[in-house]
C-alpha cells in the first residue's frame, strides 16, 4: 500500500506571520546586551545610534527579502532564494550552517537563557546544580531543563502548524505587552528625574570602558576617549549585540508553504514585524537611559553606581535594573517572568521555522531523505526531531555563548549573499513575476550590502578568533557537499 502523501496546510494569516517575525526576534538580548554595548562605546548618543542603525539595517534586509519572498513563496525561504540565485552548492553551505550553528546554536542559547531565569523561582533548576560530573564534563539542571523545553516545543509543533501558531500568538502578545509596560512606566518615571539629562549632556563623547580583573577580586578600570577610526571599530564591534537581538526576522520565509496569500502576507509581515520590534528596542533603551546612568563601576553597590555598563553587579541585567526602578521589590520576579515568556516564545518560532529549511534541503537531495516527509499533521516531523537533538547537544556543549558570535557573523554573510541575489535575478530573470519589488531599488539592497560588509570586516579585525571560527563552520560544509555528491553519483551509477 502506498504511503499517504501529506502537503503543507496554508493556515497562517498576516497576524500569525507578523507574530512569528516579532516573536522570533525578541528573546533575552534586549534585556542584556545594552550593558556590553554601553561599555564598548561609552556614549548614550552612540548607543541609541547603534540601535537605530540596527533597525535600519534589519528593515532594509526585510524589504529586500520581501521581493524574493513574493517571487518564491515556498517552504525553506532563504534556502530557496539562495539556490535560485547562486545554485545548489551555495544553498547547501547555507543550509549546513543553519543546521550546525545559526538556527540550532541560537535555539540552544535561548533555551539555556530560559532555564537560567526559571531558576529564579526554582533554584534547584539552576546552572549551579550539577546533576552529573565526569571529569571536566558536567551536566547541570539548567541544561536538562533547556533540553526539556526544546523537546516540549518540538512535540507541540509536531502536532501541526496550528499548535505552534497558538503558542506563538499567546507568547508574542504577552511579551510585547510586558515590554511595552516596562517602556511606558520607565519613561514616565525616569523623565521626571535628571538621569536622562545627565546621560545626554555629553551624548557624543565616546569613551569605552575597559575592565580587567584578577579572579574577580582586583578590578582595574580604564576609560579612553575615542574618535575617528577607533570609534568606527568600536561601533562595528558593539553592534553585534543589537544585531543578535534583532536577528531571526527571516524565519517567516522558512514557513512560506503554510502562509495564506504568501506573495502579499510575507513581505507585509516582514515590514510590520521588524518595524514594531525596532521601535520597541529604541524605546526600551531610551527607558534605560531615563532610569539609570550610562556610566558606572564594577564595584558599585547599587543600581545607580553600577550604571547600565555594569548592571546587576556585572551580570549585564539591564532590564532587571530598569525594572527595579519601576517595580521596586517585584522587579526581579517581573523580569524573570518576562524573559521566560520572551525566550520560550522566541524558541517556538525558531523551532517551528527552522525545520522547514531542512525539509527544503531534503527535497533537493541535500539532506536526509526522511527530512522531506511530512507526518499526518502536515509538518516535517523528522526535521523537527533532528533539529531538537542537535540543539540539545549544543546545550550540553557549554559553548552556547560563543555560538552566538559564530551564528551572527555567519548570518550576516548569508544575508549579504541572499540580497546580492536580487541583483542577479533582476538580470537573469527580468520578466519573472514580482508581486512586490524592493523599495528604492537598487539603493536599498546595495546600501544593506555595503553596511553589512563593513560590519563583517570590522568584526574580522576586532573579533578575529570568533569570526574565523564562524567562517570555518561554513567552510566545513564544502567537503561535506562534495562527499555527498560523490556517493550520490556512485549510488545512481549502481
Amino acid at each position: 500500500m502506498a504511503e499517504e502523501k501529506h502537503d503543507f496546510q496554508r493556515s497562517l494569516g498576516l497576524m500569525d506571520a507578523t507574530a512569528i517575525v516579532a516573536g522570533s526576534m525578541i528573546g533575552s538580548g534586549i534585556f542584556i546586551v545594552s550593558a556590553d554595548m554601553g561599555r564598548m562605546v561609552g556614549s548614550a548618543g552612540w548607543l541609541l545610534v547603534l540601535w537605530l542603525l540596527t533597525g535600519l539595517i534589519t528593515l532594509m534586509a526585510a524589504l529586500s527579502y520581501g521581493e524574493l519572498a513574493g517571487m518564491m513563496p515556498k517552504a525553506g525561504g532563504q534556502f530557496v532564494y539562495i539556490e535560485k540565485a547562486w545554485g545548489k552548492f551555495t544553498a547547501f553551505l547555507y543550509g549546513w550552517t543553519v543546521f550546525t550553528v545559526i538556527q540550532t546554536g541560537v535555539i540552544a542559547a535561548v533555551a539555556v537563557a530560559f532555564a537560567k531565569y526559571t531558576a529564579y523561582f526554582f533554584p534547584e533548576l539552576g546552572p549551579d546544580h550539577i546533576l552529573l560530573s565526569l571529569g571536566n564534563f558536567e551536566i547541570s539542571a539548567a541544561q536538562v531543563l533547556a533540553i526539556a523545553s526544546i523537546f516540549l516545543l518540538t512535540f507541540i509543533n509536531s502536532r501541526g502548524i496550528k499548535s505552534g501558531k497558538i503558542i506563538q500568538l499567546v507568547f508574542t502578545s504577552a511579551k510585547l505587552l510586558a515590554l511595552l509596560a516596562l517602556i511606558v512606566l520607565g519613561l514616565a518615571i525616569g523623565l521626571k528625574g535628571d538621569v536622562f539629562s545627565q546621560n545626554m549632556s555629553h551624548m557624543w563623547d565616546a569613551a569605552p570602558t575597559w575592565i580587567s580583573s584578577d579572579g574577580g577580586k582586583n578590578w582595574t578600570e580604564s576609560i579612553s576617549p575615542i574618535t575617528g577610526v577607533a570609534l568606527m571599530l568600536a561601533l562595528g564591534t558593539a553592534i553585534i549585540g543589537s544585531l543578535f537581538s534583532s536577528d531571526a526576522w527571516n524565519n517567516v520565509t522558512f514557513i512560506a508553504g503554510e502562509i495564506k496569500n504568501p506573495k502579499k502576507n510575507i513581505p507585509l509581515s516582514l515590514l510590520l514585524g521588524t518595524s514594531i520590534v525596532t521601535v520597541l528596542y529604541v524605546l526600551a533603551n531610551l527607558a534605560y537611559l531615563a532610569l539609570i546612568p550610562l556610566h558606572g563601576s564594577p564595584d558599585g553597590t547599587d543600581i545607580m553606581s553600577q550604571g547600565i555598563q555594569f548592571a546587576g553587579a556585572g551580570t549585564d541585567r539591564v532590564g532587571t535594573a530598569a525594572a527595579s526602578q519601576v517595580f521596586g521589590d517585584f522587579a526581579a520576579g517581573f523580569m524573570a517572568i518576562l524573559i521566560m515568556v520572551s525566550t520560550f516564545g522566541c524558541n517556538n518560532g525558531l523551532i517551528l521555522s527552522g525545520a522547514r529549511v531542512y525539509y527544503a534541503m531534503a527535497e533537493d537531495g541535500l539532506f536526509f531523505k526522511r527530512a522531506a516527509q511530512l507526518n499526518k499533521n502536515s509538518v516535517p516531523y523528522f526535521s523537527l526531531m533532528i533539529q531538537a537533538v542537535w540543539a540539545s547537544v549544543l546545550c550540553l556543549s557549554g559553548s552556547y555563548g560563543d555560538l552566538l558570535d559564530y551564528a551572527t557573523f555567519a548570518s550576516l554573510i548569508f544575508y549579504i549573499i541572499t540580497i546580492a541575489g536580487i541583483f542577479k535575478l533582476r538580470i537573469k530573470e527580468p520578466k519573472a513575476e514580482r508581486p512586490y519589488k524592493v523599495i528604492a531599488y537598487p539603493f536599498t539592497p546595495a546600501l544593506y550590502i555595503l553596511l553589512a560588509t563593513t560590519i563583517c570586516v570590522i568584526l574580522l579585525i576586532t573579533k578575529t578568533q570568533n569570526t574565523l571560527i564562524g567562517l570555518l563552520i561554513v567552510s566545513l560544509g564544502i567537503p561535506v557537499f562534495f562527499i555527498r555528491n560523490y556517493y550520490a553519483k556512485k549510488n545512481n551509477a549502481a
